[in-house]
């Protein structure tokens, strides 16, 4: 998700062992736990929440399948998979031969 490597997480605990000192470190670290866990428990409120009020059809909804990406992609696939279900297309016209023309359509 965010590409980080090794290199750069030593980097960021020698940063932060730099600014926040030795001492303080532990305490900063278990914070930071505590707020992305409460960050996960929030998310996952909103997301039971939100399958409640939608009802029995979305119950399997996640909030990944919000993300317009993932729609657009969706939608690519299904038009993908239309097309190859598509019946032949209608052969060619003859020299001076007339397309049809259906008075309903137009």
């Amino acid at each position: 998700m965010f590409d980080v490597g090794l290199l750069e997480l030593a980097v960021i605990a020698l940063v932060a062992v730099f600014v926040f000192g030795p001492e303080r470190l532990p305490v900063m670290a278990k914070q930071a736990g505590l707020m992305l866990r409460k960050a996960r428990q929030m998310a996952n409120t909103a997301r039971d929440e939100l399958r409640s009020e939608l009802g029995p059809e979305y119950s399997d909804l996640e909030l990944r399948d919000l993300d317009p990406r993932n729609i657009v992609r969706k939608h690519i696939i299904e038009a993908m998979e239309d097309e190859e279900a598509r019946p032949a297309p209608q052969p060619e016209l003859a020299e001076g031969q007339l397309p049809p023309y259906d008075v309903d359509a137009t």
